[in-house]
């Protein structure tokens, strides 16, 4: 994952020191978990009280989810973070705080919502330590600020989203060739947010009908380390550069992201992926803005595009919330939109798409961004091929990392 820096302003940065006790928790040495037995929060780090019973992605999700709500890095909350005399299990002020809040979010959302996540710390906190308390008539009147909901509403008059999806899939060749596709792999170039490390190269491999790693490899003399997305059908890990636990294995929210994008890789089953489908009111949507470092590592990129869309919201794997946005004008998919499920509200995962081109009869997108609350990765291919030989291998756990 991308080690977010300082570019005009206080961003965070990555999860793997996203506030890491922020509520009480630090890093504890621990057996690399199985396959079989993916290990909870509290048998990873030490001092957790708030969070435990959680799975150690949805646990590193939630302390995503807090940083970007308060705007925090781990050094505010740490003494010494970002150095190799770090403390992460000592209880500083901040972190006593954070274990209270996070209790009283609990306890609002039991009280009064039956358990519902009406109230998470970005509801207050909104990207500031202190929640802004006073009306700001820059604010009232000014232009307003438009921030749609996670939950779709059925749209009256719109189209049915199953013709949406029709739409979709003719777009993208047709049923018929869709069918014939077995694998696809992707080789280019990836930039992180930041630019941190350069360009790295990338592979995105995927085989029918859920499996898919995205590979992406600097050089060494970065000291960047290697980021690797897995998922073989069952199991899914995650490799990041610098992060406390270095890989883990997914069992939470995250797992089921990587199975839906697993299975999404082949639009043809798309109608088969999504339940309880629903068609939103048609949108705009832009292009994430690029940090200049980092497409100054790309310097043939065109952010800041805008697209008319149709939206479908649908439920994927063990209720994972999905988002579609496709093009009103040529009905191909330009943004998923996810969310997993934390103790302390939804945690969104964005990836878009652009650059479609024919490859074998079927448009594929030659530009993918991948972004999360802690990063952004900025893919570009250079070239896709279908219906190759792709080693079951690659889809499993990361290979052991090398000796820099």
């Amino acid at each position: 994952m991308d080690n977010r820096l300082w570019l005009g302003r206080r961003v965070l940065t990555a999860v793997e020191i996203t506030v890491v006790a922020l509520i009480g928790a630090g890093f504890a040495v621990a057996q690399t978990p199985s396959p079989q037995k993916p290990l909870m929060a509290e048998e990873v780090f030490k001092n957790v009280r708030a969070l435990k019973g959680i799975p150690v992605d949805d646990f590193m999700e939630t302390m995503g989810l807090i940083s970007a709500a308060l705007s925090f890095d781990c050094s505010d909350c740490h003494t010494g973070a970002g150095t190799d005399r770090v403390d992460w299990a000592a209880d500083t002020p901040r972190k006593v705080i954070a274990r209270t809040m996070v209790n009283m979010v609990a306890t609002i959302n039991k009280n009064n919502f039956g358990g519902r996540e009406a109230v998470t710390c970005w509801t207050c906190h909104r990207n500031r330590d202190k929640p802004l308390v006073t009306p700001a008539f820059e604010t009232i009147y000014g232009e307003p600020t438009l921030v749609t909901d996670d939950v779709v509403t059925q749209a009256p008059g719109s189209p049915s989203p199953e013709s949406i999806l029709d739409k979709f899939i003719q777009a993208s060749g047709g049923a018929q060739r869709l069918a014939a596709i077995t694998s696809i792999d992707g080789k280019g170039t990836s930039a992180g947010f930041g630019g941190f490390g350069g360009g790295g190269a990338v592979e995105i491999a995927a085989k029918f009908p859920d499996k898919k790693a995205t590979i992406i490899l600097f050089k060494e003399e970065t000291g960047r380390g290697d980021q690797i997305r897995t998922y073989d059908g069952v199991t899914g890990w995650v490799r990041t550069p610098l992060n406390v636990l270095g890989e883990y294995q997914l069992s939470g929210g995250d797992l089921d992201g990587a199975r839906f994008d697993a299975q999404l890789a082949f639009p043809g089953q798309i109608k088969q992926i999504l339940t309880n489908l629903k068609t939103g009111p048609q949108t705009t949507i832009t292009d994430l803005q690029m940090s200049e470092s980092q497409a100054a590592v790309q310097r043939n990129s065109t952010p800041g595009r805008t697209y008319k869309a149709d939206v479908v919201q649908g439920t994927g794997p063990r209720g994972l919330l999905v988002t579609l946005y496709f093009d009103t004008q040529t009905g191909l998919l330009l943004r998923e939109l996810r969310y997993s499920n934390t103790p302390i509200g939804r945690v969104p995962t964005e990836i878009d798409f652009t650059d479609y081109r024919d490859v074998d009869g079927i448009k594929l997108p030659f530009r993918i961004a991948y972004v999360w609350l802690d990063g952004r990765d900025s893919i570009v291919l250079n070239e896709i091929k279908t219906n190759v030989s792709i080693d079951d291998a690659k889809f499993g756990r990361p290979a052991p990392l090398k000796k820099r």
